[in-house]
């Protein structure tokens, strides 16, 4: 397996990570803890920040093994 497709990989979990912590913040409602939903956003901003970054190493990579 190439690093690109380990990148993808990557992405493809860290993804899923985003869906469910999306979806954690959705069944928060309106009444519940501002605090928590501040603590999911945040992870949110994380989880997107890394799953960008996996798909910039992952295009860097396939540009890598197309040039070799």
């Amino acid at each position: 397996m190439s690093s690109a497709e380990e990148s993808l990989q990557r992405a493809e979990s860290l993804l899923e990570q985003l869906d469910a912590a999306r979806a954690e913040l959705e069944a928060l409602g309106e009444d519940d803890d501002p605090d928590k939903a501040i603590e999911i956003l945040g992870r949110l901003s994380e989880l997107a920040k890394e799953v960008e970054a996996e798909l910039a190493r992952a295009k860097r990579e396939a540009e890598s093994d197309a040039g070799a």
